[in-house]
């Protein structure tokens, strides 16, 4: 009987210390844990800064969501939080329309932004400023932005 008794108390012991390393504060963009474990909350932030005389429409998606159609007029913003999938193949992808141009970008992928080995590395708050060239993701502790080209598939000067 206290065998079992112990036993509880092992898998509680480590059950509580998993939750607070998954759940522990952050340092800078990301915390310690970010990368190594599944269901990492991810907070997206998405800048317009396109052109001061035009308004971004932007429409993001995942496999399973549709966060809908936003109207961002130069220097707003639009932001969503999420966890990360147990497979770690949590993705949301954007499409960004302005006048005669429209272009798409995978504004989160868990293989490049919740990757401790990827280039950008990991990100807890993913800060994107939109650009008519690029989408451009930036430290929120400063440094150096880290630009991306649109996709592939992107339709320029429609």
């Amino acid at each position: 009987m206290n065998s079992s008794k112990n036993n509880h108390f092992i898998l509680g012991l480590f059950t509580s210390l998993f939750i607070f390393l998954i759940t522990s504060s952050s340092f800078g963009n990301h915390s310690s844990t970010d990368g190594l474990f599944p269901f990492a909350p991810k907070h997206v932030v998405i800048i317009n800064q396109v052109n001061p005389e035009e308004t971004l429409i932007v429409h993001c998606t995942n496999k399973k969501i549709d966060l809908g159609v936003k109207d961002l007029p130069y220097g707003a913003s639009f932001d969503f939080r999420f966890h990360v999938n147990l497979r770690k193949t949590t993705t949301y992808t954007c499409s960004f329309e302005w006048p005669r141009n429209k272009q798409t970008f995978d504004i989160f992928r868990a293989d490049r932004d919740d990757n401790i080995h990827s280039e950008p590395g990991v990100c807890r708050e993913c800060i994107w400023h939109i650009f008519y060239s690029n989408p451009c993701r930036v430290n929120r502790d400063g440094g150096y932005p880290i630009c991306f080209d649109w996709d592939a598939y992107s339709l320029e000067n429609i």
